[in-house]
């Protein structure tokens, strides 16, 4: 097994508190828990550790005040409540300690501890049924080993360094139970390691291949790692055994979305509706499947369902606003403010509230409000983020060190011969739709959308937990044998079958490939590589405005976006120095201002004959998931490249970090 991780300061505090706690030195664990709660207030153990002690000391009133102070920040810790039923039953206040001990469980069903205080207390009040619920949980968790346990409770609870180094120092020790390779696996999947949790359980279901939950787990890695194929054959299989079951089918649409069968996932989305009606987050899902096939009334009407049933729902807002044609009434933007400002909202919605307001005032052309709400929307989500831009620089530089032209010279004619994919890369709201819209229009060109086919052989490459500030890739690509590059091409082009109709070629629109150029010239020599790229502050402000699905973080934050937006310059410089004449540049506004001239020109480096329909791509009737679907089934409008001005008060830091990137950006 892997070492543990290593532990942080704060965690290193944490778990010396603990240990003061289990030998009762409960006075110098308050002094110590008090101090980190003042130099870590967000750290929610701190505050827990302080209660727990507080009430050790049987200073039960101060305990409750500081799980009063903890809800507020954390409220699904389950060891608070927990804490909160201990102190119940110091007061002998039963009604109200069953309560804490049921909230306890329902957040965290590892917790034996408290369910063994429920049967107690539901013995004690006569509810038979409660009890033996508790007693049937208690027998599956003693036959768990304690280890075991302990990780499952801190896992649920989000410690996933702590709940893996005890999985990890169980299994190390000799221990082998399933169950324990199943919440590693889960941790894993926690961390977005898709790989080694996938492996993991390929590993338990060939020992142990009728156990649901392990599989029920790999169809959720499969579907978050984006290996949709896989994922629909393994939700397909469980279904057969299970046809009616409502989180399969679900799971199910999941997996047609991710193959942009949308018209099967609405199917199932509507059957259950029927069966879930007052669920928002279907709803959701359906709204986001109707507004990819362009029936945007029907989506509408879904994301409106969604928020009258959650009124703090952010991201039914959100998704209103992402349409970018809907203009929000006077009564929901007084709603969206006051759900933002509600002391119960959590993160995810007041960062989705947030966005979904700044769009809001954009619209009303009340600017500077718009941008308290976009600036507001950033600094949240940006503060989950774990975005790092030192380790896109290192990548940049390792390519610009690896891939020389003497590399390339080196390796001349290696690869498969496919010339079927077109890529399109540059920076995210760069245009790339638009330019994927007019490809797609061509009768010889199918549309897919955003494959993670060449992010996920860059992970293979890159192998299981790589240092990112000493990496594998792309250093690796000097090891490889020419039949390895041929193999990976072949490989691209078979597990991108699916996404793909009959057309001889097919559009890759993945942005962020621009970083593996140098890689997909290696595997794939004939395929054509576009690069569509955008006035700077057009394209850096409307990231900042863009909340995305997944992904991006680089955008949460002006210095973020500047310095990506320079790197990304930086790289498509060697790019076309070392492989001239290999990518076309398309700049957005060049074709903006003049459709027909740059059409010829992208279709005429593809290999392609004019044909009149790429003119007049927004009538194209085709599905699209990418934030800019809506605008390109409508004609150009140019004043839309200069949206930024409106901004530009704020955006002095935004100009200040580009820097000389303001005009060499056409070079």
């Amino acid at each position: 097994m892997s070492s543990p991780r290593v532990l942080s300061p704060t965690e290193l505090e944490v778990s010396r508190i603990r240990e003061l706690s289990k030998l009762r030195r409960h006075g110098e664990a308050v002094v110590a828990a008090e101090a980190l709660a003042t130099e870590a207030p967000q750290n929610r153990d701190a505050l827990y550790l302080l209660a727990a002690n507080q009430r050790c000391l049987n200073h039960t009133s101060d305990a409750l005040r500081t799980l009063e102070q903890l809800q507020q920040q954390h409220p699904q810790f389950s060891l608070l409540y927990q804490e909160r039923g201990y102190c119940y039953m110091t007061l002998r206040d039963i009604p109200r300690a069953i309560d804490a001990f049921s909230r306890a469980v329902n957040f965290n069903h590892a917790l034996a501890t408290s369910w063994l205080m429920l049967e107690r207390l539901y013995r004690m009040t006569g509810e038979a049924k409660g009890a033996a619920v508790a007693s049937e949980q208690i027998s599956f968790l003693q036959q768990l080993p304690p280890e075991v346990v302990r990780a499952a409770i801190l896992f649920s609870d989000g410690g996933l360094a702590a709940a893996e180094n005890t999985l990890r120092a169980y299994l190390n020790g000799g221990g082998s139970h399933l169950e324990a390779f199943r919440l590693l696996a889960r941790i894993n999947h926690q961390w977005k390691e898709f790989d080694e949790a996938e492996r993991l359980l390929e590993t338990l279901l060939r020992v142990a291949p009728n156990n649901r939950g392990a599989r029920l787990d790999y169809a959720r890695v499969l579907l978050d790692a984006q290996k949709y194929v896989q994922a629909y054959e393994v939700l397909g299989r469980m279904l057969e055994a299970e046809p009616g079951n409502s989180d399969l089918l679900s799971l199910h649409a999941a997996a047609c979305v991710g193959l942009g069968r949308y018209q099967s996932a609405i199917e199932i989305y509507r059957q259950l509706l029927a069966q879930l009606p007052a669920s928002a987050e279907l709803h959701l899902s359906l709204g986001h499947c109707l507004q990819s096939v362009g029936r945007q009334k029907e989506a509408i009407e879904s994301y409106h369902a969604a928020a009258i049933i959650k009124p703090s729902f952010g991201d039914a807002y959100w998704s209103l606003a992402n349409l970018k044609t809907y203009n929000f009434s006077d009564d929901e933007i007084a709603r969206m403010r006051a759900e933002e400002s509600s002391p119960s909202a959590t993160g995810v919605d007041r960062c989705h509230l947030c966005f979904a307001l700044g769009r809001a005032y954009e619209e009303r052309s009340e600017y500077e409000k718009s941008w308290q709400f976009y600036e507001r929307g950033n600094v949240l989500k940006r503060a989950e983020c774990r975005y790092d831009p030192e380790i896109f620089e290192i990548n940049t530089r390792n390519q610009i060190e690896v891939c020389t032209a003497g590399f390339f010279a080196a390796r001349a004619g290696v690869g498969a011969p496919d010339p079927d994919p077109i890529f399109i890369v540059g920076l995210p709201r760069s245009g790339s739709t638009l330019v994927e819209q007019i490809l797609a229009s061509h009768s010889q060109v199918d549309a897919t959308q955003e494959l993670p086919n060449i992010p996920r052989i860059v992970r293979e490459l890159q192998g299981h937990r790589s240092d990112p500030y000493h990496p594998r890739y792309p250093g690796v690509l000097a090891e490889l044998a020419p039949d390895e590059f041929r193999n990976l091409g072949k490989g691209y082009i078979s597990n991108t079958r699916p996404y793909r109709g009959n057309k001889p070629f097919f559009i890759d629109k993945m942005p962020n490939n621009f970083r593996h150029i140098g890689l997909i010239h290696l595997m794939l020599p004939h395929a054509k590589i576009l690069d569509v790229r955008r006035e700077p502050m057009a394209c850096c402000f409307s990231n900042l405005k863009q909340l995305f699905a997944r992904g991006q973080e680089f955008t949460y934050r002006i210095e973020d976006i500047a310095r990506y937006y320079r790197t990304y310059l930086e790289l498509m410089r060697h790019w076309n120095a070392m492989l001239p004449g290999r990518v076309l540049k398309i700049s957005y506004e060049d074709l903006v201002n003049d459709v027909e001239a740059n059409v010829r020109r992208v279709l005429e480096f593809c290999g392609l004959k004019f044909e009149r329909p790429c003119i007049e791509f927004h009538k194209l009737d085709r599905s699209i998931a990418t934030a800019s679907s809506e605008q390109v089934r409508q004609p150009i409008f140019r004043d839309r490249l200069f949206q930024w001005r409106h901004y530009e008060g704020w955006l002095a830091p935004l100009a200040h970090h580009l820097g000389d990137a303001l005009a060499c950006y056409r070079e």
